[in-house]
């Protein structure tokens, strides 16, 4: 597999899983489903490997890819899933002939990529949360490795791929799915005789920048190859946004007063306001501040804030501390850089430890693993 395609956003992943579909490929889908100790990514990581021998996507740091592309072909010829186990706690044996030195035991399951994958792509094009639920080791009952069903919040209960009631599976499920599909998190269930793959797939976080200069390209580019679902509005209709910024997933072309009519600014809403104009700012900013939105990332010195603080203020425009405290100006975090794409790295840097709700540090001085771990209750046996 190219370099390219091992590095994909995993929105990209999911992307070329929907479009395989609707070509009836004989692709197979590789889904990381337990990780013991340490390893380059987490439960949940995808990669989707196609009949003509290559990848898209990624499960480690590009050791055990082609192991996969070989491991995927048994699968294509047998039309059943396989779950596969790569024990790398010993580095000193040199596993598999690689080297890799992750230090982790990882199980992976390859299965057929078939038309019960098509829900958990088509909620996550629609920007919908999904909870996916996979059979790894079916018991005395009729459900078998690879059968699956899901759990849509906004629906009742668990279903079957065809959306129907999934009356075979244990409904105690349908609690920690929930939890999973909110959170975009994965973990393994054992409930009557069952173990069960959780993969929750939460919508993309939304990513909204305010501004057409071209110093919002590199931001949009970062953001999107970070899966954040990212917008651009601009507020001057002579720029063709869709031509200048081909990495932005939607742009919007309107006014400064007319953003909270425009766009739906929720809790799970980022916005970077950069268009280098105060009134613009200020305008946006009056607007973002009276949001639910997570995130405001002013471009701009602390004192222009200030002055525009004052300016409310004349007005008689005041926002409670809570609302203050999502605003972040100057933007973005001290890493030192002043290159346009060094900008870029630190706006979208604070961007992403504030969506996961962490405080930027060198991980050498974090206990514990790098990856936070999730697990739900299982239900009583």
């Amino acid at each position: 597999m190219t370099r390219s395609n091992w590095s994909v956003p995993e929105t990209e992943v999911l992307q070329r899983v929907h479009e395989r579909l609707d070509d009836d490929s004989a692709d197979v889908l590789a889904t990381i489903v337990d990780v013991e100790g340490n390893a380059y990514r987490r439960p949940g990581a995808k990669m989707l490997l196609d009949e003509a021998g290559d990848g898209v996507g990624s499960i480690t740091a590009g050791c055990l890819e082609d192991d996969l592309l070989a491991a995927a072909e048994s699968v294509r010829e047998d039309g059943r899933p396989e779950l596969i186990t790569y024990d790398l706690m010993d580095d000193e044996d040199d596993v598999w002939g690689l080297g890799v030195g992750c230090n982790g035991i990882i199980d992976v399951l390859l299965e057929p990529l078939t038309e019960t994958y098509r829900p958990a792509v088509e909620a996550f094009a629609d920007s919908r949360n999904v909870a996916v639920l996979t059979v790894l080791e079916g018991g005395d009952g009729p459900l078998t490795r690879g059968d699956r069903a899901y759990y849509h919040p906004a629906g009742e209960g668990l279903t079957t791929p065809e959306g129907t009631p999934a009356d075979e599976w244990p409904a105690a499920l349908a609690d920690p799915a929930a939890v999973l599909a909110e959170r975009g998190r994965t973990d393994t269930i054992e409930v009557d005789d069952l173990e069960v793959f959780i993969d929750g797939l939460a919508a993309p976080t939304e990513l909204v920048v305010f501004g057409s200069g071209h110093d919002v390209g590199p931001v949009t580019e970062l953001a999107a190859k970070n899966d954040f679902h990212v917008t651009v509005v601009g507020f001057r209709g002579s720029v063709d946004l869709e031509d200048r910024f081909p990495d932005a997933d939607e742009t919007v072309t309107t006014s400064p007063s007319a953003v909270a009519d425009e766009l739906d600014l929720e809790e799970r809403t980022h916005a970077v306001v950069m268009t280098h104009n105060f009134i613009d700012d200020r305008l946006t900013v009056e607007q973002l501040l009276d949001s639910s939105v997570a995130y405001i990332g002013l471009m701009g010195p602390h004192d222009r804030f200030e002055k525009m603080l004052a300016e409310f203020d004349d007005e008689g425009r005041t926002f409670d501390e809570d609302a203050l405290s999502s605003l972040y100006t100057p933007i973005g975090l001290d890493l030192g850089g002043g290159s346009p794409y060094q900008i870029a790295h630190s706006i979208v840097a604070e961007v992403l430890a504030v969506s996961n709700d962490r405080t930027p540090r060198h991980l050498r001085t974090r206990e514990g693993h790098i990856h936070d771990r999730v697990t739900v209750d299982s239900p009583p046996q």
